[in-house]
């Protein structure tokens, strides 16, 4: 297949996975979502291996990164879903952290134009973060970046749908020619010829 085949398509695409996948996972580190980070891992792990595997013809490594692009949409669904509060989804839960702290995402207090100000505690209260002025609310830029995690990861579907038919393609042609055929269909006949001199008389 040549450079501009989707064989290199589907390398670019595994690419910028790997790099936005890395974007989000520092984000998620420094809003300690346990959950994302997790699905994150995960996620750089079978791009790696699906990238592996079309740069070394292994469609069986392709076909895991098929698996888990399907999963890994879903679970981008599931994100989107959650920070649009759709049915009994709450982004104000505890469920990205797995119950174990109270922290939310990262652009929560750090988005284009928030202003972040601790409000001083009252005697019987704890102090909270106030934050006002953003210009896009967190909410919205996690389900930005979730929907371009679902609309690459589509492309890296298809594109990697037809780079493991192309290969079995290859690889079924090759064989019917002969390419692991002992006896293959176009040989040349290895036996010596004889010949045989008689001596001419005059």
């Amino acid at each position: 297949m040549g450079c501009c085949s989707g064989r290199c398509s589907l390398v670019f695409l595994c690419a910028v996975q790997l790099m936005v996948a890395l974007e989000r996972q520092v984000f998620d580190f420094l809003g300690y979502q346990w959950a994302p980070i997790l699905a994150n891992f995960f996620h750089i792990i079978v791009v790696i291996l699906g990238l592996f595997g079309t740069i070394q013809y292994r469609p069986r490594y392709i076909v895991v990164y098929i698996i888990w692009t399907a999963l890994w949409v879903a679970w981008n669904v599931f994100i989107i879903c959650f920070y649009l509060d759709v049915g009994s989804l709450n982004k104000d839960s505890d469920l990205l952290t797995f119950n174990l702290s109270a922290h939310h995402s990262w652009w929560r207090e750090h988005g284009p134009g928030c202003e972040r100000r601790e409000v001083s505690p009252s005697a019987d209260s704890q102090a909270y973060i106030s934050v006002k002025g953003c210009l896009l609310e967190y909410q919205y830029i996690e389900v930005l970046h979730s929907g371009f995690q679902i609309l690459i990861s589509l492309l890296g579907f298809v594109y990697a749908c037809y780079v493991v038919s192309a290969i079995t393609e290859e690889e079924d042609s090759f064989d019917f020619i002969g390419g692991f055929d002992p006896f293959p269909l176009y040989h040349v006949n290895e036996k010596p010829s004889h010949l045989l001199l008689k001596p001419m008389h005059l």
